[in-house]
This record gives structure tokens, C-alpha cells and sequence, in this order.
């Protein structure tokens, strides 16, 4: 035990890796205000099996796997994050109890629970898991962990080069993203813009004929956002966008003829809608549909990281089938059921994924955003089944031997019996 009183994994003479103790011990770890201590047990354990990491632009872990033909295959980035919404959860491991949908395995199906257990440490398991048992034939293999996805991505988007002043570090060819989706390989998923519809009017005495009515005018912004999407394509993987007016805001006196009103907006986009097109369209929509008096700005609002903007992989990639099949082979090796897995679906909320495409990308991992009992990432019911951790963890590794080859000299990785 180390001197904190979590346990950690490996050790100098150690030869194998054990994804389950890994997450055992990262659950402990608080990653929900810093990522320091995380991203220092990482970085750590990296080293204990002899690869070398490095800190990077924004706070991110780098670690790379060369193989003798680098220019024969593709360029692999496994990619997920050290950080945990608040607050934290504490550790627990035990049977899995009838709130946690035990797939029929009952009491004898093993749980973890705490914060970070499927969002994202288990997915981040895996991934490690993956990467320290590759010795790729062919291509290169690349580590890349984000510290801020569930706050600003500002790491993510340093070190693909989005943000001003920063280069992409990873250009990869393909992107398996750590997530918890339940061992299917998510090719999809929608955007997430926010944006603010500014109407601004003249003031005037309420009992006079007189002055621009803004909050007025809201009626017909609103009209404009309920008809924004009519007509629109569903997109085949992602169906429709929506656009929902959450916050309205406008007045300043019950007498007085409003000068202003501000409608807040939430966008979930399907490609290939880009933040700056939706705010275009959007002004364009709102200006048509109230008074020439009133005018009209639509702004996205500020952040210093670019939007989650909708990505899509065509489902009959290679990347996609390569981790479905695998996920299938590894679920039936572990005894999961045979519909727990390897299919190919969209993924249902936004992450980082979205700043790797066009490449082809799929996010996959173990546990599940919400089970038939309600939420579990981000909720205080947290949690993620031991099984699922070593069949993800096996799914990735053979992901990676499929895309890169496997020259047989890789780590050891182990799991529990």
C-alpha cells in the first residue's frame, strides 16, 4: 500500500498489468477539482513498464508506440480524460445490486462504484491496457490524455492544434475515444452549440404609441426558432438537430416599452452544421421574422475552446468493425450476454471526439451513461461492472493488434479470474 492507503498497480519487478487494480486505485484518486494527482499515478504507472510519457501542451499526457514500419499502417490515437465532474464519489467494490441491472449474473456479478468508474477512468483502464501490451508490426500507436473534457476541453484543443498559437500534435489517421457506451462502437454523435438571440428595441412610456417593442419581437424569434429545423434531412446515423430556446430574459420596468430581450439557445447539431453556420442561418431566420424596427444580433457564446461541433464515421469502416468484433469476442470470453456489445451505434452525448474528425473515429468503453434505473456517469450511483472493465480492456487490445499488427513482445496484461 502507498503511503495514502491506495494500492497501486505494478511495481519494478512486475511484468503485467492489471486494468481492473488500476481502476480499483484511480476511482480513489479526486480528479474533479485537479488532475494533478491523477495525471502524476499516470504518468507513473507508464513508467513502472517502461514507456516513456510526456506532459503536454495544456496539461496532456503523450506516450507513443513506433513500430519498425511506420509509414506501412496508420497512425492509432487512443484517447480519453483524466477529469471528473464534481463532486467526488467515494470508492466501493462489491456485488452489483438490483438498481445495477446485473445482466443476469445476480449477486455474483462484481461492481465498482465512485466517481469516475465509467466517466472515465474504465474506459481509461482499457485504453492503458491497450496500449502497454502493443508491439505494433505496422503504423504507430499513440496515448493521448486530455485533463479538462468535462469542463472547457482546453487541452484537447491545444493539442490538436485549435486553439490560437498551438500546432496539432497528434494528426492521427484513426481515433478510438474512451467512453462509457456499453462495449458498442459509437460512430456518431450530435454537437452542442450555445448561442444567445439579442433583440433590441426603443424605449418608451408604456401608455404611449411609441418606442420598438424587443420583448414583443420575441414572439416572432421564437416562431423563427421552432420552424428553424422544417424541412430539414434527419441525418442517417444521428436523425434530426434540434434547437430548444432555454432562457429568456427582457425589461426593465412594468411601465416602460422594453428595449431589449435576450433568448439563450441550445443547439444539438448533425453534420454538417458548424457553429459559425448555425449562427449565420439562424440570425438570417430571427432577422425575417420580426418588426425592421427591432434589430437583431445572434451571438455563440463566448468560451475560450472551440464548440463540440457533430461528428460521423461510416459504419463500414475498418475502425468501426475491428472494434465491434472485438468487443463481441472479448464479451463472450468474459460471459456477457450475447446483445451486451459490438454493435454500431450513435453515441448520446457530446466529447472530444468531436475535435478529431474527419478522421475516422469511434468512442467505446465500458459501463453505460444511463441503465434502465436512471443515470450512472455523472450521478452519485456511479458505477461500472469488473467483467465489462476486462472485456473492454481485451476488446482494445485486440482492436490495436488488428489495425497495427502485433509482433508478439508487447507487456503482459492480465486480468482477474
Amino acid at each position: 500500500m502507498s503511503g495514502n492507503g491506495r494500492e497501486r498497480t505494478g511495481s519494478a519487478s512486475d511484468e503485467s498489468f492489471d486494468p481492473v487494480s488500476f481502476l480499483e486505485a484511480a476511482v480513489q484518486i479526486p480528479s474533479h477539482e485537479s488532475v494533478e494527482e491523477m495525471r502524476a499515478f499516470v504518468v507513473e504507472t507508464l513508467d513502472r513498464f517502461g514507456v516513456e510519457s510526456e506532459v503536454v501542451d495544456g496539461g496532456c499526457v503523450v506516450a507513443e508506440k513506433v513500430s519498425p514500419e511506420p509509414n506501412a499502417g496508420p497512425h492509432l490515437v487512443a484517447n480519453t480524460h483524466l477529469d471528473t465532474v464534481t463532486p467526488h464519489v467515494p470508492f466501493d467494490r462489491g456485488p452489483a445490486r438490483e438498481d445495477e441491472t446485473a445482466l443476469g449474473a445476480g449477486e455474483t456479478e462484481a461492481v465498482i462504484r465512485g466517481r469516475g468508474s465509467c466517466d472515465a477512468k474504465g474506459p481509461l483502464a482499457a485504453l492503458l491496457a491497450g496500449f502497454l501490451a502493443a508491439s505494433p508490426e505496422r503504423g504507430r500507436l499513440t496515448l493521448a490524455l486530455t485533463p479538462d473534457e468535462e469542463a472547457l476541453s482546453l487541452g484537447a484543443a491545444a493539442l490538436t492544434g485549435l486553439s490560437p498559437g498551438t500546432v496539432d500534435r497528434l494528426d492521427g489517421d484513426l481515433y478510438l475515444v474512451g467512453e462509457p457506451t456499453g462495449l458498442d462502437a459509437c460512430t456518431a454523435a450530435k454537437g452542442r452549440f450555445q448561442g444567445a438571440v439579442e433583440l433590441s428595441g426603443v424605449a418608451a412610456h408604456a401608455a404611449e404609441f411609441a418606442g420598438a417593442n424587443a420583448v414583443a419581437a420575441a414572439e416572432g424569434a421564437l416562431a423563427a426558432i421552432r420552424r428553424f429545423d422544417d424541412g430539414a434531412a434527419d441525418h442517417p446515423q444521428l436523425g434530426p438537430p434540434k434547437l430548444t430556446p432555454t432562457v429568456i430574459e427582457g425589461g426593465a420596468a412594468t411601465n416602460q416599452v422594453p428595449a431589449d430581450c435576450s433568448i439563450t439557445v441550445d443547439r444539438r447539431s448533425v453534420p454538417p452544421e458548424t457553429a459559425a453556420g448555425f449562427r449565420s442561418s439562424l440570425a438570417d431566420a430571427v432577422r425575417e421574422a420580426v418588426p425592421d424596427e427591432v434589430g437583431v444580433e445572434v451571438a455563440l457564446t463566448d468560451r475560450e475552446s472551440p464548440f463540440f461541433e457533430a461528428f460521423s464515421t461510416d459504419p463500414n469502416h475498418e475502425l468501426v468493425e475491428t472494434v465491434a468484433s472485438a468487443a463481441r469476442e472479448a464479451g463472450d470470453s468474459v460471459g456477457l450476454p450475447a446483445d451486451r456489445g459490438g454493435a454500431s451505434r450513435p453515441f448520446g452525448a457530446a466529447t472530444e471526439a468531436s475535435y478529431f474528425a474527419p478522421a475516422p473515429t469511434v468512442v467505446f468503453g465500458p459501463g453505460d451513461l444511463a441503465d434502465d434505473a436512471g443515470a450512472v456517469a455523472h450521478a452519485e450511483r456511479e458505477y461500472v461492472r469488473v467483467r465489462e472493465v476486462e472485456a473492454a480492456a481485451d476488446a482494445v487490445i485486440r482492436s490495436i493488434a488488428g489495425l497495427l499488427g502485433d509482433a508478439g513482445t508487447g507487456s503482459r496484461v492480465r486480468t482477474e479470474a
